[in-house]
């Protein structure tokens, strides 16, 4: 069986983290790229966090930098949430190597016309990457077979009252993707909050004791209480969702949709405002959007593929 070719776009943190994780044990998927974003943590540390998990892994990914600082607007990180070092509570040896000398965006450029219309570009932090990529190589478009990406909501938001942090970090880059011309599969906070693990089920994947299940552990876990203060029934693992879907879509429900991202207004920032309940309808859909997900089977699915290591 012949995989499906993936590059992971991403600004490591925990679920990030996870999503890797989870990735590199996927029956279909090989993952032939990662690069690294300013978001969560910055750049030095994204990209030293992403060395360290392939480190943990066991695998060699290569690993690309990107950029260090939204497209227009100021930076502003999220360790608040993820911890300073973007990892949580958990810690990783130093990383093995160094990252590649090549550019993220000249690197996914690279490899999308290698591997012409098959290569799945998945990004989980801020657009900035994807973006430079698809400005600097227009004729990257025609190259990638889609754009999956977690960030964003149909309704509702993280940060502000109706923007996500992935979107609202670099709105201009977000928009410049959305209008790129490739098709964009849109996980945002919808479907995402529905992918959460509860305290219960992270002692129980702590038991099995290998050195990855206690990363996860570890760096979730500071997460947990933080996630219930805020009403949920866990820790959402929202950078999962994109790398699962691409082996397993029918835990998801997916709907298509036009989708563009507010860069203008000051109350709607980052807003990724879709078309799909209203009366008026954007003329292109550009995007598919997440809207719902079998979380038991999520679990299920992600637990497997961490016990593999």
């Amino acid at each position: 069986m012949s995989k499906i070719p993936v590059w992971i776009d991403c600004d490591t943190g925990v679920d990030d983290a996870a999503a890797i994780l989870t990735a590199g044990q996927l029956e279909k998927i090989e993952i032939v790229g990662i690069s690294a974003v300013a978001g969560n943590v910055p750049l030095e540390k994204t990209t030293k966090n992403c060395i360290c998990v392939s480190d943990l892994m066991g695998r060699d990914y290569p690993v690309y930098a990107g950029a260090s600082r939204p497209w227009i607007r100021p930076y502003e990180d999220a360790s608040s949430v993820h911890g300073n070092s973007g990892l949580g509570g958990a810690v990783l040896p130093e990383p093995s190597k160094a990252p590649e000398k090549e550019k993220a965006w000249e690197a996914i450029y690279r490899e999308a016309v290698k591997r012409s219309g098959e290569l799945e570009l998945v990004a989980t932090g801020p657009l900035t990457n994807v973006a430079n990529a698809l400005t600097l190589y227009p004729d990257l478009k025609d190259h990638l077979k889609r754009i999956l990406i977690m960030g964003g909501a149909a309704s509702g938001g993280n940060v502000t009252p109706c923007a996500e942090y992935n979107i609202l970090t670099d709105p201009d880059a977000a928009q410049a993707v959305f209008r790129s011309g490739v098709k964009v599969y849109m996980f945002g906070l919808d479907v995402t909050e529905k992918a959460y693990v509860t305290r219960k089920e992270l002692e129980e994947i702590n038991e099995y004791g290998s050195p990855v299940t206690t990363f996860f552990h570890d760096s979730v876990e500071p997460r947990i209480s933080w996630y219930e203060e805020l009403g949920f029934p866990g820790s959402c693992l929202h950078d999962v969702c994109p790398l699962l879907y691409l082996e397993h879509p029918e835990i998801f429900r997916t709907e298509e949709a036009g989708v563009f991202v507010e860069t203008q207004s000051e109350l709607t920032l980052g807003k990724t405002v879709t078309d799909l309940f209203s009366d008026h309808q954007f003329e292109e859909k550009n995007a598919v959007v997440a809207l719902d997900i079998d979380r038991d089977a999520f679990i299920k699915y992600m637990f497997e593929a961490l016990k593999k290591y």
